[in-house]
């Protein structure tokens, strides 16, 4: 894993924890009221991590590999 995606995944982990924090804490103050920023939070920090542990890279299939050699030769 880079560095780029340890800082990514760190940053996940910050916002995350941000998130439960507004979430909680707004919604015993307003009754349930207010939290969304909390769950966009949370929502943004799941995406993050999604992407810092690298899975949206594209990974071809075997068939994938066969066909992009046999166009090569």
């Amino acid at each position: 894993m880079s560095t780029g995606r340890m800082i990514e995944l760190v940053a996940a982990v910050v916002v995350l924890a941000a998130g439960v924090y507004f979430y909680r804490g707004r919604k015993q103050a307003d009754a349930g009221y207010g939290s969304q920023g909390g769950v966009l939070l949370i929502v943004v920090a799941a995406i993050m991590a999604v992407h810092a542990l690298g899975l949206l890279d594209y990974r071809p299939s075997q068939s994938e590999l066969e066909a992009m050699q046999d166009r090569a030769r």
